[in-house]
This record gives structure tokens, C-alpha cells and sequence, in this order.
């Protein structure tokens, strides 16, 4: 479980990998803006529900967080904590979105592209409805 005693902009030290792919590289910490008690609040509650923050080189202006694979961006300007874009699945070193193929849904980055099954669709059901749910998204933050 994550250490919530120190203040969360000395948590931040993350990795850009999907845990146990081996991918991706230590980062010591990321540049935020000054955050309100309120976004602080937000992102540990994602913290507490097994989220882990990540980033990805080439999307460095953005926090994300990761679970089980999936990946969504956040944008922390304003007073808010806000879903940037949509969720996808981690694929290679970025983030793929779900798309629909002649041969199926998968989820694509660049030309990588992991088989988005049965088990892996309803995972990604269940963690956008977690993201949304903990920030509350379409409810006043």
C-alpha cells in the first residue's frame, strides 16, 4: 500500500512500465503544479484504491495512473482532477486505445496491438467506472 503520511508531491516517484513487464524506467519525481487540498484529497483516494502513478516520456506535461494495465491521463490545472482523453491498455512504450478491427477490438499504439478478450474488455469496464466513480466525474470536485 502506498505511504500516505508524506505529502503527495514526495510520492510521486514512479515508474513508466505496467507492473511486471519489465518496460520503462525509474523516474524520481515529476513536475506538478501547485496543488489544492482538494486535487491532493483526489489523488490519494487513487492512491488507497490501488491506482499507481506512472508517466510516459513522450507525455510528460500529464500525471497518470495505472491499474491492472490500464492507463489514463490526468490533467491536474485548474482546481479540478480530470480524466485527459480516454482510458486505454498499456501497449509497448505508450498507451493504447481501444479500437475495432475487422478481426476484433484490440487496443493499438503505433504498430503494437495487444487482443482486447472477453476478460481483458470487462477489466477495462470495471477501471474506467472506478476512475470516473473516485473523481467523481460529472459531479462538482
Amino acid at each position: 500500500m502506498a505511504d500516505l503520511s508524506r505529502p503527495i508531491g514526495m510520492r510521486l516517484s514512479m515508474r513508466n512500465a505496467a507492473p511486471g513487464r519489465g518496460k520503462g524506467r525509474a523516474v524520481s519525481e515529476i513536475s506538478l503544479p501547485q496543488l489544492t487540498p482538494l486535487q491532493i484529497a483526489r489523488l490519494e483516494r487513487l492512491l488507497r484504491a490501488g491506482f499507481k502513478f506512472v508517466t510516459f516520456e513522450h507525455l510528460e506535461r500529464y500525471l497518470a495512473v495505472e491499474k491492472k494495465g490500464f492507463v489514463a491521463l490526468l490533467d491536474v490545472s485548474g482546481e479540478k482532477v480530470r480524466k485527459f482523453g480516454s482510458v486505454g491498455y498499456h501497449v509497448g512504450g505508450g498507451i493504447g486505445v481501444l479500437v475495432e478491427r475487422e478481426s476484433g477490438k484490440a487496443f493499438v499504439w503505433k504498430s503494437e496491438s495487444v487482443v482486447a478478450t472477453p476478460e481483458l474488455l470487462a477489466d477495462y469496464a470495471r477501471v474506467k467506472k472506478e476512475l470516473g466513480d473516485l473523481l467523481d466525474e460529472g459531479a462538482t470536485q
